[in-house]
């Protein structure tokens, strides 16, 4: 493999992998497990091919200032996701109802409800969506994708630079990943955009793992499954 590809590898092989499975496997809590820990593996292949594409993460994390703004960002973003759900909102505009095939994820218990597939599968889906593919998420869409749209040599590419339309698409397919809401994917996108190109991708990665593991403990301690 060429040096100049490893990179690259490493900022798209674990998303990859991820959402591979995810159409490739039935939605169980069984396979989000094994969904979780290739991914996993993916990630320890693409830090050993490619290290150099995660150095960007943490070179603005040495002060206190892009921590705090990415938990206070990540807060801000669990709250703006599940607030508007009790006007329905952010459903209303998901992909499935702008294609008249009903709204988005309903309340009723899923798959992940320890009542269905007991606890330690619950405990793995919190984890896998707060520690595996929130970090997973931030390095392809904010270090890799936004900087490949800018220009195909991506690595030479400021992500303190600001891009109007590689913003925008990256916000936009951002929001189709999470189709069954897509307003709130988008808010989300835009959130998560703006804090790496301020603040750094590692302030980005530490509101998104915020915002996940908030959701889902919101959503194991209230029963609200319709957000998994």
């Amino acid at each position: 493999m060429r040096n100049g590809d490893r990179p690259a590898m490493a900022a798209v092989l674990p998303y990859a992998i991820w959402m591979g499975l995810l159409f490739g496997l039935p939605a169980t809590a069984e396979c989000y497990a094994v969904r979780t820990a290739l991914t996993v593996a993916a990630i320890s292949v693409a830090v050993r091919y490619g290290a150099d594409a995660f150095a960007p993460w943490w070179s603005a994390q040495r002060a206190r200032g892009p921590i705090l703004w990415g938990l206070g960002i990540g807060l801000l973003v669990c709250f703006l996701w599940i607030f508007p759900e009790r006007f329905a909102l952010y459903r209303d505009f998901s992909l499935l109802g702008a294609l008249g095939l009903g709204g988005g994820a309903s309340d009723a218990a899923s798959p992940y409800d320890p009542a269905v597939c007991g606890w330690p599968l619950t405990l793995v889906k919190l984890i896998g969506s707060a520690f595996v593919i929130a970090p997973v998420e931030e390095l392809f869409f904010r270090s890799f994708l936004y900087r490949w749209l800018q220009n195909s040599d991506w690595t030479k590419v400021d992500l303190r630079r600001f891009d109007g339309s590689a913003f925008l698409w990256m916000v936009g397919l951002f929001a189709l990943e999470h189709h069954t809401r897509l307003a709130a994917g988008a808010m989300a996108g835009a959130f998560y955009g703006w804090l790496a190109i301020r603040k750094g991708v590692g302030s980005a990665v530490i509101a998104h793992v915020t915002t996940n593991l908030l959701l889902g403990l919101y959503v194991i301690l209230k029963g609200q499954w319709g957000f998994w």
